[in-house]
């Protein structure tokens, strides 16, 4: 009998998908909508909207639409297997374990810095402090780490205020902002608008980043089997699917939602749009009072502080989470030793290199920070359709319960998406060729 087949039999059963064991397992899926509601809904949903009103809309429901089955595997292998993802590209080889780890190494410290960066420059305006910000940068990661010390639970119950807050904050903006926003605009075609400035360099930049990079898919496996031994309870493979799809049909409505804003205070403005993340965002604050008035400004400080939040919070435990498991796995060869294993030392090793050299990035190239996120961007834009393939091999292979393992329709419509991905990829090289 082989390692996989003895595992199938161990596999701890499921507890069933009652509201009760619904409302104690709910919560990883939360942590994914962190995660990804950041710059890419804050800076490039309200950008598209600025740039083309709602002419962009389509790329966003289709990179909504196609990501979606490599986003949702991080869950259900874990909750059909009781192992994580990485655990899952240890069954398929070794090199896919070395291929993910050196791809959040190497994105880890500049992606930490910028959204650190991002989210200090944020909480200064709001404060209206004029602290160095890397020093600011400093303080926020600290006070992450600090969070995190505390453990799972305490990082689960922030996560759910801050997003709450978020979703109750953007939807008032976005319900305020729509009488005055022009819906003609509206578009569900794929190429930049007639007229308009927009660029395909940028529609690909939104499509490749919408809602979030696949890696962080791993992450939620792992929040996955943590939220199982903070509450004492292995949630099924229905409740993890539930808990993940109103995660995401959650960020995808926010996403359409910083499109209003942006369409509707944005649009036609006259204003030139920073490329600095934290200075658009001010812009945003402004044009959103100078057209509705002082009153709205604490509704928009509060919609922008809490994306950006909720980002650093999930990053700053996520990447940590993702290096401690690679470690485990990498230096114990089975996948059954290290499924159930708990952060330990690598984790907090990792909080702290991350930490120093997150702020040595800054003080170094805090100036061009931009191209630097960029480059970060692009190489995990690039290598999305990787990540999507191992999720979509680690989903179909023997150690899932066939119950557990999507059905021809779902494979279909994954192998569309690593075409659609592959494709947009290749265009994207062609154009920086070109």
């Amino acid at each position: 009998m082989n390692a996989d087949d003895s595992y199938s039999n161990s596999r701890p059963q499921d507890s069933g998908t009652d509201f009760q064991a619904f409302l104690k397992s709910f919560g990883p899926g939360l942590l994914w909508a962190g995660s990804a509601i950041g710059v890419s809904h804050l800076v490039q949903s309200t950008r598209a909207g600025g740039e083309a009103g709602f002419a962009l809309a389509g790329v966003i429901f289709f990179a909504l639409a196609l990501k979606y089955p490599f986003f949702e595997y991080g869950p259900r292998y874990a909750s059909a297997t009781g192992e994580s993802l990485v655990e899952g590209y240890r069954r398929i080889g070794k090199w896919a374990v070395w291929l993910f780890f050196f791809l959040a190494v190497f994105t880890v410290v500049i992606t930490n810095a910028a959204i650190i960066l991002f989210t200090s420059s944020l909480l200064q305006y709001t404060l209206g402090t004029q602290v160095d910000p890397v020093l600011a940068s400093a303080l926020v990661y600290t006070g992450c780490a600090v969070l995190l010390r505390i453990g799972y639970s305490a990082l689960d119950i922030v996560i759910k205020v801050v997003l709450l807050t978020l979703a109750i904050s953007t939807l008032i903006a976005a319900v305020v902002v729509a009488p005055q926003t022009d819906f003609s605009t509206f578009s569900m075609k794929l190429i930049p608008p007639p007229g308009s400035t927009v660029t395909l360099a940028f529609m690909l930049a939104l499509a490749g980043w919408m809602p979030s990079d696949i890696l962080i898919s791993l992450y939620s496996s792992l929040w996955t089997l943590a939220k199982n031994q903070a509450s004492g309870i292995t949630a099924s493979v229905a409740t993890s699917r539930l808990d993940f799809k109103i995660a995401y049909f959650g960020t995808a409505l926010l996403a359409f939602a910083f499109l209003t804003l942006g369409a509707g205070v944005m649009y036609k403005s006259g204003t030139e749009f920073s490329s600095n993340g934290a200075v658009f965002s001010t812009q945003l604050i402004d044009l959103y009072v100078q057209t509705l008035g002082p009153w709205t400004k604490p509704i928009m400080m509060i919609t922008a502080l809490t994306a950006m939040l909720s980002t650093a919070l999930t990053v700053a435990d996520g990447y940590p989470r993702v290096l401690d498991r690679a470690v485990k796995v990498l230096t114990i060869d089975d996948p059954e030793k290290t499924a159930n294993a708990p952060v330990s030392r690598p984790y907090w090793i990792a909080v702290i290199l991350i930490g120093i050299a997150m702020t040595t990035v800054l003080q170094l190239f805090q100036t061009s920070m931009t191209q630097l996120v960029d480059f970060v961007t692009i190489v995990a834009f690039l290598t999305g359709p990787i990540i999507g393939f191992l999720n979509l091999k680690a989903i179909t292979s023997p150690v899932v319960p066939e119950e557990h393992r999507p059905g021809k329709a779902m494979r279909m419509y994954s192998y569309a998406g690593l075409i659609a991905m592959t494709s947009v990829a290749i265009i994207f090289i062609v154009s920086r060729l070109g």
